[in-house]
């Protein structure tokens, strides 16, 4: 009696303590984002030329900071949280990389110059006034941070293109009316709410039928990952080049269209050929399992997350300063339209903001993103990062528009139901090789009474429905949400600047 007491003890000391570390992580968290916050005030404070609208910039820039470490609680998740569902990354070192690449893409290629207006989204008119500009910017960036840091606590990833999207709208109508508003913009980011989960669906079940059928479902395992992982590894180095020249890096160098396919040509045959002799060693000593073959895509999956990430701070940092840039221009020359320059102090606010955000908010979406909606592996991870690539460069191409984070989550998607449809049907390879078979559908017994017939007939479900309405829910309330927000913190802000 007495060791079971004691165990019992023991027990509640350990709940107790688990309890604490929870707690003062829940508290620790908010506070080192307080203190950045803190840091970006004082820091805009000292870059900031005196003058009368120096406030205003350093508002924004508190705000702008706010909006950055949301875009990283909320969007990396979609480059980090196939990695890490399909055990290619530990979440440590998923987050490290990806801050890493996030920082790296914002810093090195975050360019130079970004639209006052969030890429035409609204036309402010000529008498709209400097301060009422700025007002609206401001609006803009803090109704979209608040909109994401909901959808972030709720667990629910959105785009934060159309969070920031929204807010422009929102508070540019509250400002000058709905003659100011891009419809056809408005119109497109509509389109993409299906256009981008689609395609990235399509493309992502489309590369895991083809390693199934080319790879799983052979008698040897082995030798057919022989001759097609390499190919797949020369094709993810010649996508993601493309891929690259024309995202990552396409305001430091953006080649001719000929050049561009030229490289991601050169770049496939290297990588075909680079990966055989890796493949060949390591299938020499592989058994003929799914789960050894799935080992062989760990590393290119690590490489594509890395480049995912890069390409994501290089073009999404503009989500969080792009509004930032236009307030700072409009505070020292008093421009509200056309293209104004990104300054670096700017830019560096965006990238620590993402990496900081992602570092300590992340972890939940990327579980989300990587694990709750169906079950990951390396292979179905290099399909959904492949796929995002493939359909951005495919959307691009058709003058599609599309969000990253509806195609990584389509993707995910792709791969989930492709999986589900051939286990209902009862596709597997054939005992002595070929290729696979679907079998018979049982014949009903008449003596087994009919609840146990209903369950024989149960389909497997390997996808999780009621995440794909909660996040459809939030993707298409994202941008008229983030609108109604900004609209009111417009019509706030400009009661207060009246004082």
């Amino acid at each position: 009696m007495a060791k079971t007491t004691l165990d019992k003890d023991l027990g509640k000391v350990a709940r107790l303590e688990a309890a604490t570390g929870e707690l003062s992580r829940s508290i620790a968290l908010p506070g080192l984002a307080v203190l950045f916050l803190v840091a970006v005030t004082i820091f805009a404070a000292l870059v900031v030329a005196d003058g009368p609208l120096a406030v205003y910039v350093i508002i924004g820039a508190v705000v702008a900071g706010y909006l950055a470490l949301n875009i990283g609680a909320n969007d990396v998740a979609n480059n980090m949280g196939p990695a890490v569902g399909g055990k290619a990354l530990p979440m440590a070192w998923a987050l490290v990389i990806a801050a890493v690449c996030e920082a790296a893409g914002a810093i090195l290629a975050g360019g130079d110059v970004v639209s006052t207006v969030s890429k035409g989204i609204i036309t402010p008119p000529a008498d709209l006034g400097t301060v009422n500009f700025i007002l609206v910017m401001t609006a803009a960036l803090f109704a979209a941070a608040v909109w994401i840091n909901l959808a972030t606590l709720i667990g629910a990833p959105v785009s934060t293109t159309h969070s920031i999207v929204g807010a422009v709208l929102g508070a540019g109508v509250a400002a000058a009316g709905f003659s100011v508003v891009a419809w056809p913009t408005l119109g497109a980011i509509a389109a993409s709410w299906v256009i981008s989960p689609v395609l990235g669906g399509i493309v992502a079940a489309a590369l895991l039928a083809l390693i199934k059928f080319a790879v799983l479902f052979r008698q040897d395992r082995v030798a057919a990952a022989r001759v097609w992982v390499p190919r797949l590894i020369g094709l993810m180095s010649g996508v993601f080049t493309l891929y690259m020249l024309s995202k990552g890096l396409s305001r430091v160098w953006s080649p001719p269209t000929s050049v561009a396919l030229g490289l991601a040509a050169l770049m496939f045959v290297l990588g075909w050929v680079l990966a055989k002799p890796w493949v060949n060693a390591r299938a020499a000593v592989m058994e003929d399992r799914r789960k050894a073959v799935s080992r062989l895509f760990v590393l290119p999956l690590i490489g594509a997350a890395a480049l995912l990430s890069f390409a994501h701070g290089a073009n999404d940092v503009a989500n969080a300063v792009g509004p930032l840039a236009a307030i700072v221009d409009a505070a020292q020359n008093g421009g509200g339209a056309g293209e104004v320059q990104l300054p670096l102090w700017v830019l560096a606010i965006g990238a620590l903001g993402i990496s900081l955000g992602l570092a300590l908010f992340g972890p939940r979406l990327i579980r989300t993103v990587g694990e709750k909606i169906t079950k990951m592996d390396a292979i179905r991870a290099y399909c959904v990062a492949q796929a995002a690539a493939i359909t951005v460069l495919l959307a691009s191409a058709l003058g599609l528009p599309v969000s990253s984070t509806h195609i990584a989550i389509g993707g995910i998607f792709g791969v989930g139901l492709l999986r589900e449809g051939l286990t209902n049907r009862g596709v597997r390879r054939r005992p002595n090789g070929g290729a696979p078979q679907v079998p018979a559908p049982p014949v009903p017994d008449p003596m087994e009474d009919d609840l146990v017939q209903a369950a024989k007939r149960e389909k497997r479900r390997l996808v999780r429905r009621r995440h794909a309405w909660g996040i459809a829910a939030a993707w298409v309330v994202t941008v008229p949400a983030a609108g109604l927000l900004s609209g009111l913190i417009y019509a706030a802000l400009s009661l207060w600047s009246r004082f």
